[in-house]
């Protein structure tokens, strides 16, 4: 019998805070286990193994980045909107640290949750390059530019990476300027 008040949907809500304070890679069952105070056993009743587990938490993750993302983008068009998302996805890096690394993990072939998570990202990134006036592989092309950015300057911010004494919020919006002159440079050709 479960243990009353645990469901999947709050083991995997447990796992994701336990990532983002000890970090994804370092997401262990036994640590899980603990912090919902049952034993490690008593888990396997919510989840299938450590692998489900981690790619649970990174369906929520993709999930919560899409959204807050989505909310980002609304009203704004072109710079204004790769500006706003790219800031949401830098504020949901640095306050969800493990979920920001779970996000890389790409959906495993039929995975429906996964990749309807990963789809609703996609649908935001495209939209905004549609902005710039690009579309098909100019915007596959653009899209995975803009993550290995995004997700490169906030994996190393979060890692302590940058220790010149210069702003950190201001490297970062050099980068998203750098980028929107790219793209805009890339619309005009």
């Amino acid at each position: 019998m479960p243990r009353a008040g645990l469901s999947r949907p709050v083991v995997v809500g447990a796992a994701a805070e336990l990532a983002d304070e000890v970090g994804f890679d370092r997401l262990t069952l036994a640590a899980l286990a603990g912090r919902l105070g049952v034993r490690l056993p008593s888990l396997y009743k919510h989840i299938d193994s450590l692998e489900g587990l981690r790619r649970d938490v990174a369906v929520l993750a993709v999930s919560e980045l899409g959204a807050a993302m989505g909310t980002a983008a609304v009203g704004g068009a072109g710079s204004d909107a790769l500006r706003s998302v790219a800031a949401a996805y830098r504020d949901f890096g640095r306050a969800h640290p493990g979920r920001h690394a779970a996000t890389v993990r790409a959906p495993e072939p039929g995975d429906a949750d996964h990749t309807a998570a990963a789809e609703g990202v996609l649908r935001i990134v495209f939209a905004v390059l549609a902005g710039y006036g690009l579309s098909g592989e100019d915007a596959v092309d653009a899209a995975r530019a803009l993550r290995a950015s995004m997700h490169g300057f906030v994996t190393l911010e979060n890692g302590g990476g940058f220790g010149l004494p210069v702003d950190v919020d201001r490297s970062y919006q050099r980068l998203v300027d750098g980028f929107d002159v790219s793209l805009r440079s890339s619309a005009a050709t």
